[in-house]
């Protein structure tokens, strides 16, 4: 039986890591990504960790004949979907953009898997499905308001699309992973967050402004109803996702599921505001940061952190890794780039 996985978005920011893991762990991988925000310096990056050649094919997701042919080279125990856009700023200001890219890629994978009889799925959802919230922590039974973005209205829709095709699929299982916010660095400081494209999120930013890649770090709105009047966020390590998603699809592969469609919070249980993210980097770091505190930014939700329980229990997962130690290595990523 194969045990390779196709990781699709491999030389992004989780899915280099969770490549990472795979490897540690004996999975041969295949790699695909069109490198719109990402660039194959992560499969190098890979390599020195763990001494492995990544296989990759540099293909857009959305185009099914090209993605067809990966199908037939390689027979793939299951897949793990990372590839989508996720900026949450710039998808409201272009929603055909990731309606396009971030559904048809998705129902290609979906298409592709039943065609060649692949029968494992982990979908790269996210937080963002919940939306402004009454009660916090979020559970998996919290009730799913209206989307605050086009991003995260194409993760609703895209565990509704699986969901149905498992009702109906009953050989085909899939998970769902909604995690909460990515943050850190391969504990050695050779892999970490390097989008092409300007960073949208936190960590990136607070790193670059210390590095002096960028001047100063705005902090979209300080009158929030939170403790300090900044958003509060469920920070996790990137590693600690990553080795959620082999967990998951190792779940799958050995028939540990009891359903064919499942959801799992990936979170830590606490929420961080902006400001004490911030004070946590300058903490560890030494340096005090050049930031602002700006308007507001639309599609931001105000809070959200994660109850995990039912991912602990069925899983067997926990966090490794506290907010300094998603700092310290941030940190030690953003210095090694720039030597």
């Amino acid at each position: 039986m194969s045990n390779c996985i196709l990781i699709t978005g491999g030389s992004g920011y989780i899915g280099s890591h969770t490549i990472i893991e795979l490897f540690n762990k004996g999975f041969e991988v295949v790699s695909v990504d069109n490198q719109s925000n990402s660039s194959v310096n992560a499969y190098e990056n890979v390599k020195k960790i763990t001494g492995k050649e990544v296989k990759s094919y540099s293909v857009d997701l959305c185009n099914i004949d090209a993605s067809r042919v990966i199908f037939k080279n390689h027979q793939f125990a299951g897949v793990i979907h990372f590839a989508a856009y996720k900026a949450v700023g710039e998808s409201v200001e272009e929603p055909l953009k990731y309606y396009h890219n971030n559904i048809a890629s998705l129902v290609n994978i979906i298409a592709l898997s039943k065609e060649f009889g692949v029968r494992n799925l982990i979908f790269s959802s996210s937080c963002s499905v919940y939306g402004n919230v009454e009660k916090l922590p979020v559970d998996e039974n919290t009730p799913r308001p209206k989307a605050e973005s086009p991003y995260a209205y194409t993760k609703q829709i895209g565990e509704v699309m699986i969901q149905d095709f498992c009702k109906v699929n009953k050989d085909f299982n899939a998970i769902a992973l909604r995690y909460f916010n990515p943050v850190g660095a391969h504990p050695s400081g050779l892999n970490g967050e390097s989008p092409i494209n300007k960073p949208n999120n936190l960590v990136p930013i607070i790193t670059g402004v210390a590095i002096g890649k960028m001047a100063q770090l705005t902090v979209y709105g300080g009158d929030y109803p939170t403790r300090d009047g900044t958003c509060v966020r469920d920070y996790i390590h990137v590693s600690d996702i990553a080795n959620a998603h082999v967990l998951a699809i190792d779940y799958l592969i050995n028939s540990k599921n009891n359903t064919n469609y499942d959801v799992f919070n990936l979170g830590t249980g606490n929420g961080v505001s902006v400001l004490e993210a911030i004070n946590a980097f300058e903490k560890i770091s030494g340096q005090k940061l050049n930031y602002k505190i700006g308007p507001r930014r639309e599609g931001d939700v105000i809070a959200v952190y994660s109850d995990s329980t039912k991912v602990y229990q069925a899983l067997k997962w926990k966090c490794a890794h506290n907010i300094d130690s998603m700092m310290e290595t941030a940190w030690k990523w953003e210095k090694n780039m720039a030597k």
